[in-house]
């Protein structure tokens, strides 16, 4: 099942996006990223509970050795996952991938966001209206670079995974504005291979309501206007 694509985004998301767009120019001074390297790793170990891996406080005792980390990881996911750096929009695996499943954590395999509940927000990040699980996730306030944002922390391994902007479509209104290099993705058919085969009624569930025709409120101007 495709992502679902919404109208164009209200002047206030294109505020959000356009400071989402200023941290990764800001960041990108804080260590060199590799655009070569966008494309995660596909040998992320999902059975470990990781710890912090770059200071934050975790439900794990052992922190990640950041050294191993670097082995792991390709220069651009450690940069994000572990400095909070933010890749380049538009230039990253996900943000335009339409296929249905699961987005895990790169480091540690924790299921974070699902292909049903992404969508296209015109930003060049992959872009969901919300987590698979709130548990899975931290909101923490970010004040680098001059601004005032919510930084999105994956709660086990300790991953910086984006930022959180109040601008993304219903039912919750919040756009999670995620790092593809933050992120794994296992295709739907893959889902009992790799271990979340109790994930697979997620997406069932959402299959089956696609079925069913729901009342669509009248259309607005800018939804009328879309090509």
């Amino acid at each position: 099942m495709q992502h679902q694509r919404f109208a164009p985004l209200p002047p206030a998301s294109a505020l959000a996006s356009a400071l989402c767009a200023l941290g990764f120019f800001a960041a990108s001074s804080l260590a060199p990223m590799a655009v070569a390297a966008d494309t995660p790793s596909s040998g992320t170990n999902k059975g470990t509970n990781s710890g912090t891996n770059k200071g934050t406080e975790t439900s794990s005792n052992n922190p990640v050795n950041k050294d191993d980390l670097r082995k792991k990881l390709s220069p651009l996911q450690y940069d994000v996952t572990c400095n909070a750096a933010t890749e380049p929009p538009f230039r990253n695996a996900y943000w335009n991938n339409h296929a249905s499943g699961l987005y895990v954590d790169v480091i540690d395999g924790e299921p974070l966001f699902a292909s049903n509940h992404k969508f296209d927000s015109g930003s060049g990040w992959p872009s969901f209206f919300q987590p698979v699980s709130k548990g899975s996730i931290v909101e923490k306030e970010d004040r680098t670079h001059n601004m005032v944002r919510v930084e999105v922390i994956s709660k086990k391994s300790g991953a910086h995974l984006g930022h959180l902007f109040p601008d993304g479509p219903r039912p919750t209104g919040m756009r999670y504005c995620i790092n593809s290099a933050s992120l794994r993705f296992i295709p739907i058919a893959d889902l009992e291979k790799e271990g979340y085969g109790k994930l697979r009624p997620l997406f069932e569930d959402a299959a089956d309501s696609s079925k069913t025709p729901a009342s669509s409120p009248p259309a607005s101007s800018s939804e009328a206007a879309k090509k």
